[in-house]
């Protein structure tokens, strides 16, 4: 039934975005079968499952460990919230434990080999949100969850926050001419995260953020000039295919290129 459920999201997902990015381009000469968009497909159909197991394993074994440390009536007195309070303060912790795991991503040689395949992305499109390394994924979302559930915020607030972070990675990955104008501060837009992808040195480690530019704002990372960059990808090639983009972390761990420092080209 999970598995039904999924293919009825991205079914959905698909005739929402393939539409505007005919419609409404951002990139007009871009190709709706851009180049390896087969290989992201690969990754929408399969990650789900690595990705749902690792996320099992990682939060049975760290949230047992939170609860020890955190007073027994935080839960009741969070859950006595009202679910609207609930979903905004879900939000900001979320994306709180995302931007830390993030900014971990770039900052560290060996994470940043994982994240790296996410970066390989040439031409942006709302297909291109699914091309994430499971580990990166995992431990990721990992980030954003884990406080969520040691915490004790009830289920339907987590879900609405899931149903909120799976819409917004779509959209600020689409090739779509979506402006947020002033909210772009306020709520990620897809400027703000074409700007994260930009292979431009004045462009890199910036907007971590998933769903708050604020965050960046206040960790010192926040970049939105004007205009949108002119190109995307990696310095440092990537394998083009699914399996060989799995292996390609553990295999660059052990070559000379591990010891790339951060704030290196890409």
């Amino acid at each position: 039934m999970h598995d039904l459920l999924d293919l009825k999201a991205i079914l959905v997902v698909a005739l929402i975005f393939v539409p505007l990015e005919i419609l409404v381009p951002l990139y007009r000469d871009q190709k709706l079968l851009r180049k390896h968009w087969f290989n992201d497909v690969l990754y929408l159909l399969l990650n789900g499952i690595l990705i749902n197991f690792g996320l099992i394993f990682v939060l049975g074994a760290a949230a047992a460990a939170f609860h020890l440390a955190i007073p027994v009536h935080v839960p009741a007195l969070i859950q006595s919230q009202p679910l609207w309070l609930q979903i905004i303060e879900v939000v900001i912790v979320a994306d709180i434990g995302f931007y830390i795991a993030h900014r971990c991503f770039h900052a560290f040689p060996v994470l940043w080999k994982f994240h790296a395949v996410h970066h390989s992305i040439e031409e942006l499109d709302w297909l291109a949100a699914y091309r994430v390394h499971p580990v990166d994924q995992i431990l990721t979302k990992g980030a954003s969850l884990l406080p969520l559930v040691a915490l004790g915020f009830s289920d339907s607030a987590i879900l609405v926050f899931a149903l909120i972070y799976k819409w917004q990675s779509v959209a600020i990955h689409s090739n779509c001419r979506i402006s947020l104008g002033p909210l772009e501060w306020i709520v990620a837009s897809p400027r703000f995260h074409r700007w994260h992808h930009a292979n431009e040195r004045a462009a890199f480690d910036k907007n971590f953020a998933g769903q708050l530019p604020l965050i960046d704002l206040i960790g010192g990372t926040l970049f939105l000039p004007k205009g949108t960059p002119e190109k995307y990808g990696t310095d440092h090639p990537v394998p083009e295919r699914y399996p060989e983009q799995l292996a390609y972390p553990l295999r660059e761990l052990f070559s000379p290129e591990s010891l790339r420092t951060a704030g290196e080209p890409r």
